[in-house]
């Protein structure tokens, strides 16, 4: 094990800093490779997982509002719309932040997508208690319509 090895273990910020020194030293052969690709490696599942969790809270609310908005009372309407809206907006946000903060994650957006909707559509469900089979099997929002500040699903689907 070498002394960068050992610092990865034993103080993790000091290990950091000093790797970031050797990089900008162009001192390659010193660096503590095994730990430093997991690192790298780490940070991109992190983004991941927050693109995966901002979508998730995004399409399960626009799914709300498009599924169960127009069966609600005008009380919970007024209630449900605020609360739902803000959600919205914050997690449209946050994501665009990200996009800007790490921009190859626009590369894999798409299948992040696709991944995390059967859990949008199962966190609707539960939230809502309209079954499954209310929601689309596939994920029918554009990634334009996701961050689009201005869509908000105002299809009826009750005959209403």
């Amino acid at each position: 094990m070498t002394e960068l090895s050992t610092l990865y273990e034993t103080d993790y910020s000091a290990w950091t800093l000093q790797t970031a020194e050797l990089i900008r030293a162009g001192r390659f052969a010193e660096l503590d490779i095994e730990h430093l690709l997991v690192e790298l490696s780490d940070l991109s599942k992190s983004d991941r997982r927050e693109l995966y969790n901002r979508l998730l809270i995004l399409i399960a609310h626009l799914l709300k509002w498009e599924y169960q908005y127009q069966i609600l009372s005008e009380r919970w309407r007024e209630f449900k719309s605020d609360s739902w809206q803000r959600t919205i907006i914050e997690q449209r946000k946050r994501i665009v932040v990200l996009f800007r903060q790490s921009p190859g994650l626009k590369v894999i957006v798409d299948e992040v997508i696709a991944e995390v909707y059967p859990d949008a559509v199962d966190l609707a469900s539960d939230e809502t208690r309209l079954p499954i089979m209310t929601f689309p099997t596939t994920c029918s929002y554009t990634l334009e319509q996701l961050l689009d500040k201005t869509f908000y699903p105002h299809i009826n689907h009750f005959g209403e």
